[in-house]
């Protein structure tokens, strides 16, 4: 049987996920939602992570949110709660991975998948990519967490605007609300997404979890308390690697001197 959520981890320090249902367009039944939860729970103890990404299998999907031929059989207030209880604190520990996550968006990302897209810290789209927040179709609200974080990425005018419409964003508009950093050729968002997360695996590992955090702050903290990121600074200014950086900077200027 296929697995529905797979992970691979590279040499590299690079995790990449992938949910694993191209026959369905990716949505997530109760198995994958348990399977995502529970490695996201193994991931945030994992020191030799340094970027993970998040993609689909196949073309047509990243993921299109909970499999409603499952969920229709689980009609009750107790069992919506189990599920966006389960679905909402697995994206919030993928938020608060102390690494980048990037988002790798090949086709479709609906509803629930709109929801994992936006916990994401990056966004890689290719040229097909659709992100929509249709939850209103269903008669439902976001449940696992994007009222908030879209209220915070765009403003709760716009929040209001793209909740209650419903309808799936094509690329350009994901870029003009930057709900997406770059847009590749259609196919392309993976090898992007690899060749971006090898670029951020090869900078000092402190200091891109230094960076993690202190914008991790602003989801949580006043910003009289978020400035206290020059708590980080001191342990960075004084590590073998800003020395390094510091010595081969000079040795640049050197060099063109002479």
């Amino acid at each position: 049987m296929r697995e529905p959520i797979l992970y691979e981890h590279q040499p590299n320090g690079i995790g990449v996920i992938t949910f694993n249902r191209p026959h369905s367009m990716n949505v997530l039944n109760s198995a994958a939602m348990r399977d995502f939860a529970e490695l996201m729970n193994g991931l945030k103890w994992r020191e030799d992570l340094r970027v993970l990404i998040l993609t689909g299998a196949g073309d047509k999907a990243f993921c299109s949110g909970g499999d409603l031929v499952e969920l229709r059989d689980k009609p009750s207030a107790s069992e919506g709660l189990e599920m966006v209880t389960l679905m909402g604190d697995a994206l919030l520990m993928l938020e608060q991975l102390p690494i980048p996550v990037i988002a790798a968006i090949n086709g479709y990302a609906l509803g629930g998948g709109s929801e994992i897209a936006l916990a994401c810290d990056m966004c890689v789209v290719d040229e097909s990519a659709r992100m929509g927040f249709v939850q209103i179709g269903m008669a439902l609200t976001p449940g696992w967490g994007a009222g908030q974080r879209l209220a915070r990425l765009v403003g709760v005018p716009k929040a209001m605007e793209l909740l209650l419409s419903g309808q799936p964003l094509g690329v350009e508009h994901l870029l003009m609300l930057a709900l997406a950093n770059r847009k590749v050729e259609t196919g392309q968002a993976l090898p992007h997404a690899l060749t971006w997360a090898n670029e951020i695996a090869a900078r000092p590992i402190n200091v891109v979890r230094g960076i993690k955090s202190l914008l991790n702050a602003t989801r949580t903290q006043t910003y009289e308390k978020a400035l206290q990121e020059r708590a980080l600074f001191p342990a960075l200014w004084e590590a073998r690697e800003h020395i390094e950086a510091v010595e081969a900077f000079f040795a640049r200027q050197t060099q063109k001197r002479g």
